[in-house]
């Protein structure tokens, strides 16, 4: 990705060319009250910038907007350029279906002897059954909990047991979840990409979709995702990392790839790998 060069201006920076960590916060509050859809943004610790992630919507007008906005905060910023559309990768069939779109499955997870499938909330967001098949003859079960926008979660019940559900994305056994770390080597499967890797770029990234949807403590990556893959796992070897989110360009050309951290979301509803 191409690095757009920052405003020059007031930096109160560090010594060594970073940013205090209010400042940094000032300049995200700025890029989020700038409300550009197709952004992201996230701190990147290294350099002590505020990193801001622009798809091919953005246009330098907005960007100005962005830098306006943050006034003298504009030189802690870093614009960076990401190929496609930032969008929530929703599509139309395979996986599991809400009767009016698809999604990928996240992870198997359980309370007790109750068991569940965890996904993003944008998949759930106003979804009532879910089932196996385009043709929606074999039923899962219902949705039972969604948070979206700001979270990105959401929670349904197996309620067929002729549906298996196995502790397992593909082959890969799953056996605990962790928090993601800058640098971590990552894998995502999703229906319609199927498996690809990459590692995590960023932290803690808000992302803003447009029309209101905007999302919280985001983990960033470089590893690609189309529409149909929402909802699926974000995983490092046996260990559960994130679920898909949303994201920008495609696994021809590559991407930035968004995820919810997994942990946030089995906390929330008092589950867990197995």
């Amino acid at each position: 990705m191409a690095a757009v060069a920052a405003l020059a201006g007031p930096t109160a920076a560090h010594a060594d060319g970073g940013f205090s960590a209010d400042r940094l916060a000032s300049a995200g509050a700025s890029v989020l009250r700038a409300d550009v859809a197709g952004t992201a943004w996230h701190t990147d610790p290294a350099s002590g910038k505020l990193v801001v992630t622009a798809d091919s919507t953005v246009s330098a007008a907005d960007i100005a907007r962005i830098r306006s906005e943050a006034g003298v905060n504009a030189a802690a910023l870093r614009i960076e350029r990401t190929p496609g559309k930032l969008r929530k990768l929703l599509s139309g069939g395979d996986a599991k279906y809400a009767s009016g779109w698809r999604c990928s499955v996240g992870f198997n997870v359980r309370s007790g002897s109750t068991y569940y499938v965890l996904t993003a909330g944008h998949c759930t967001d106003g979804a009532g059954t879910w089932w196996t098949n385009s043709a929606r003859t074999t039923v899962i079960g219902p949705t039972v909990g969604s948070s979206f926008p700001n979270n990105d979660y959401g929670l349904i019940r197996y309620d067929n047991a002729s549906v298996s559900h196995p502790g397992t994305v593909g082959n890969q056994d799953i056996t605990s979840a962790i928090n993601a770390t800058n640098g971590l080597a990552v894998t995502r499967r999703g229906s319609t990409t199927g498996t690809h890797s990459g590692t995590v770029t960023g932290l803690n990234a808000t992302v803003n979709y447009g029309g209101g949807d905007v999302v919280y403590g985001m983990i960033r990556t470089n590893v690609c995702a189309e529409p149909g893959d929402s909802g699926g796992p974000l995983y490092s070897g046996t260990r559960a990392v994130g679920l898909t989110s949303g994201g920008s360009g495609n696994c021809s050309s590559g991407g930035t790839t968004f995820f919810q951290p997994v942990v946030e979301a089995l906390n929330a509803y008092g589950v867990s790998v197995y």
